[in-house]
């Protein structure tokens, strides 16, 4: 009898603090709702709009708005210093964590990390040799 009562309180207490950790998950959830949608709206409501020639204008990077077709050509370099620097990022995102648990780490993760910086130094080499990084 003794041990039926006591799993039934633990069983309670178990409740009643899930409950407590979801109502906290939910009050984070509404709270981050509310202040998403309030610093959505007071601009709107505090400040004046005042439209302008300039405000109103199309923006196109700097570049005056195209009026003819606008199936121009376009230089591939943008695009290839674009994918150069998230693969060098994607580098940086790689390199941070291993260098940080560099000296925890044994030889084979050592050599890992250094394989690495080789095939990316490799390549690199590559692109340079090829004129890829040449602008011209």
């Amino acid at each position: 009898m003794f041990l039926r009562v006591a799993v039934v309180v633990a069983s309670f207490e178990t409740m009643f603090f899930l409950d407590n950790d979801l109502l906290r998950i939910f009050a984070f959830i509404f709270l981050s709702f509310c202040l998403g949608f309030l610093l959505l709206i007071l601009p709107n409501l505090l400040f004046l709009k005042e439209l302008e020639l300039e405000k109103l204008s199309a923006y196109e990077c700097g570049f005056d708005p195209f009026e003819e077709d606008t199936r121009l050509k376009f230089e591939v370099r943008f695009y290839l210093v674009a994918i150069l620097f998230i693969i060098f990022d994607i580098e940086i995102v790689f390199l941070v964590p291993w260098s940080l648990a560099l000296f925890s780490l044994n030889l084979y993760g050592f050599l890992v990390g250094y394989f690495f910086l080789l095939v990316l130094l490799i390549g690199f080499v590559f692109e340079w040799s090829q004129g890829a990084l040449d602008w011209e």
